[in-house]
């Protein structure tokens, strides 16, 4: 998961946080493009078993997110035991977390507050704000019929 950080590293330092720049960004520390531009701009992109992609919202708000743990559907199109994968996926992200919290963004994190939405979102989660942005670390399933993951996401509202 260390390209995971060193590009959380790399994206806290864009200022602001734009697609173009982030995009610029993954190129530059050789991910791969996922063949997925929107607006002229490459937002998904994958490095060693980890895919990310960039968002951008109608409100400005850019969100660079990362799937670092992915259990996909059993061959039913579900999951013979939800709750067991929900068991794994947390305990994943709480492997993951102290990568986080050990690694050089450590100084500029500050725990935040889980909002009524994060918490429809999220199974589990750890919310931080990164200077003026949110990284978020969490179990996500997006849909019953779609995989449980573990996702890192960056976000930066305009001011």
């Amino acid at each position: 998961m260390a390209a995971v950080i060193a590009m959380l590293e790399e994206l806290r330092a864009l200022a602001p946080l734009t697609a173009e720049g982030a995009a610029a960004r993954f190129s530059a520390r050789e991910w791969t493009p996922g063949g997925k531009p929107r607006d002229g701009v490459e937002t998904s992109w994958d490095k060693d078993g980890v895919g990310a992609w960039i968002q951008t919202f109608s409100s400005g708000t850019v969100t660079v997110s990362f799937a670092v743990w992915v259990r996909d559907v059993d061959e039913s199109g579900y999951f013979d035991d939800v709750e067991a994968v929900y068991e794994e996926a947390e305990r994943a992200l709480d492997g993951f977390l102290p990568e986080i919290e050990g690694s050089p963004l450590a100084g500029h994190l500050t725990e935040a507050e889980q909002t009524a939405e994060d918490k429809d979102e999220f199974i589990a989660l750890k919310k931080w704000t990164l200077d003026d942005r949110t990284l978020t670390a969490g179990v996500v399933q997006p849909d019953t019929d779609l995989p449980v993951m573990v996702v890192v996401a960056l976000e930066a509202v305009p001011a």
